[in-house]
């Protein structure tokens, strides 16, 4: 069987959805709703196959933006080439000659550009503004049919952009004939816009099914392909080497250490001590020279650096030994940017011990709960197979240890934990500090409620 031959997108994170591209000489639908980033998509992956010693490409508006207009807002973005303008990539507007003679006019263009230039990509856009020039049904069809025989023969691949919703996919001809088709969606929420991607065909071809985040920058569109749980692996090498979390009496709460690889839960309500108890377990890493990832969405760089101070560390100087810091505002959150920040500073620094303080404001920031908890058992997954031990602090509602006010929502995490560890404040007279440790998979632990205190050095048992 002859491999596919595949048109890469010109981003990487794409081509892996795409299991390396959109097949080539294929007819394929960009939809999504004005605002979305479907153009933005189409003229980023035009201008990175815009080279001097390839063929050119044709991009036609029809009733959409003129061209001129397109130019304009395009020079803003880093992917833009003007010098290929003309030479390379060649616009033409025909927005005039399909008022004038309707639909048809398009075949002629398509038809006389294939022989002047002989583009090896072709971008229509917008597609769907042609069904309101269309006098029938029919005669869409007749068009389409005629346009489809016209672009098989001849070696280009092809990109309808438009305004579609899903109940066009369903009803509009164009999506039968179509080999794959993009999807781009956008959900507003309060202080921001979250913007997604999905594929919805690619025939002959698998892809990464789902929804894939996508952000626009100066650089074009930014993609986010969805985290999935690894391959199970056909064997298993039962590892029981610990790690020591760095805080007095902790260890032996939780049956002599935490287990290399596992990942833990720690819940409590706000001034419990859980950013402390992260910010501990991190730096005792990085004194074992284990390098250390610190994940916060709270505390911005210059509140984490004197809490640093205070626990009688230097934040340049744990940098320099292998702690590593990844701020990212709560305002400004995305799950899927995180998610592959994240993973790619694992893989670069090597590390072996990871804070994620705290998953509430994933929480909080995820428009969808269900997405929110399989991204979180697939990360833990990819986690525990590179030898990643992982803390992630949960706020609750609730003071008491035992009050239960917050069991529903910690209980969403323990299929995906190896331990849970309460923090609380105790009862009247003195509320003193509290933690116990409710799940220890595999360990013979300390389930008893101990009191602690937050001293110079830190977190300190009783």
């Amino acid at each position: 069987m002859n491999a596919l031959i595949r048109i890469s997108t010109g981003n990487h994170q794409m081509d892996e959805i795409l299991n390396g591209g959109f097949p080539a000489n294929s007819i394929n639908i960009i939809m999504g709703q004005p605002g979305t980033g479907k153009t933005i998509f189409a003229e980023q992956m035009v201008f990175h196959h815009a080279t001097d010693n390839g063929r050119t490409i044709l991009y036609l508006t029809t009733l959409s933006e003129p061209v001129a207009k397109v130019l304009t807002y395009l020079q803003r973005f880093t992917f833009f080439d003007q010098n290929k303008v003309g030479s390379v990539v060649h616009y033409r507007e025909i927005g005039a000659d399909l008022a004038r003679n309707g639909i048809g006019a398009l075949q002629p263009c398509v038809e006389e550009a294939i022989h002047s230039i002989a583009p090896k990509i072709i971008v229509i856009d917008s597609f769907k503004a042609l069904h309101d020039l269309a006098e029938s049904p029919q005669e869409m069809r007749r068009m389409l049919y005629e346009l489809t025989g016209l672009l098989s023969s001849f070696e280009t691949t092809v990109f309808l952009v438009g305004e579609y919703t899903d109940e066009h996919s369903q009803t509009l001809p164009e999506f039968a004939i179509a080999d794959g088709i993009l999807q781009f969606l956008r959900s507003t929420l309060s202080t921001r816009d979250e913007r997604f991607l999905r594929v919805l065909k690619l025939r002959g071809s698998s892809y990464l099914e789902g929804l894939h985040g996508c952000k626009i920058t100066a650089s074009g569109l930014d993609i986010y392909p969805r985290l999935v749980t690894p391959k199970v692996a056909e064997s298993y090498a039962a590892e029981i080497e610990r790690v020591s979390s760095g805080i007095d009496g902790f260890d032996e709460l939780v049956g002599g250490g935490l287990l290399r690889g596992s990942a833990t839960v720690v819940a409590g309500p706000a001034g419990s001590g859980k950013t402390t108890l992260g910010l501990q377990f991190a730096l005792a890493g990085t004194k074992q020279k284990e390098r250390s990832l610190y994940v916060n969405f709270q505390e911005n760089p210059s509140q984490l650096a004197r809490l640093i101070k205070f626990l009688g560390s230097d934040l340049e100087e744990i940098k320099a030994a292998g702690f590593e810091l990844l701020y990212v505002s709560p305002v400004e959150l995305q799950i899927d940017s995180v998610i592959v920040k994240l993973f790619g500073l694992i893989q670069e620094k090597n590390i072996k011990r990871l804070v994620i303080d705290s998953i509430s404001d994933f929480s909080r920031a995820s428009s969808d709960s269900d997405r929110l908890h399989d991204y979180l058992y697939s990360l833990l997954q990819h986690l525990s197979l590179k030898g990643v031990t992982t803390l992630m602090t949960y706020e609750t509602v609730g003071i008491l240890l035992d009050d239960g006010k917050d069991t529903a929502s910690i209980s969403r995490f323990s299929n995906m934990s190896d331990n849970i560890v309460l923090l609380g404040m105790g009862r009247e007279p003195d509320f003193e500090r509290e933690i116990r440790c409710i799940k220890a998979r595999a360990t013979k632990h300390d389930r008893k409620a101990h009191k602690f205190a937050i001293t110079d050095s830190g977190i300190r048992l009783s």
